[in-house]
């Protein structure tokens, strides 16, 4: 199945960076969870042991920021618990763009297809897919839809990331706050 969406490019400090929309919404059930034949997610945290009490004081995720590339934090994104990069964080981006060198070290296995326009004017077919596990610090988004680009230099977290969250950019930090 092939889907076409319009992509928008990004330049920060002479570098391209592909800003592409959210194909479909992560999906975060929770720490403990199945999906089913069918595709349906299903929560299995009262089999984890896991309570849903809500707590009377939000959680806070400070996450450092490593540097910049212009005036853009770039900051450790884990993989499916195990594995950290490095990547941009992009509050313009609607979607999780990953690096063909990501994709390979995640032995990413690509589900589905979307069409891009490019800063050239050429249209380019990216890969698209799901990753088990996105964390940074202790937000974590499971069954995450990303996008590979091939030619990128590093990856971008936007909106299929931190949608859940209130987001405060501070200069050392990035603090997310649960909605």
């Amino acid at each position: 199945m092939k889907i076409f969406k319009n992509i928008g490019i990004a330049a920060i400090s002479g570098m391209m960076f592909l800003t592409v929309p959210s194909v479909a919404t992560a999906n975060d059930p929770g720490g403990c969870y199945m999906v089913t034949s069918s595709g349906k997610t299903v929560s299995l945290g009262t089999l984890c042991g896991m309570t849903t009490a809500p707590s009377s004081t939000p959680t806070v995720f400070k996450i450092p920021i490593k540097r910049r590339i212009g005036k853009t934090p770039i900051i450790d994104v884990t993989f499916n618990g195990s594995q950290t990069f490095e990547m941009v964080f992009d509050t313009g981006a609607t979607g999780i763009l990953i690096t063909q060198k990501i994709a390979q070290a995640l032995n990413f296995q690509a589900s589905g297809k979307v069409k891009a326009s490019i800063a050239d004017g050429s249209i380019i077919e990216l890969q698209t897919g799901r990753v088990l596990t996105i964390g940074v610090g202790g937000a974590v988004v499971n069954n995450a839809q990303v996008t590979v680009a091939p030619k990128a230099k590093i990856g971008l977290l936007g909106h299929g990331f931190f949608e859940k969250y209130d987001l405060k950019i501070l200069k050392d930090q990035i603090e997310f706050y649960p909605r």
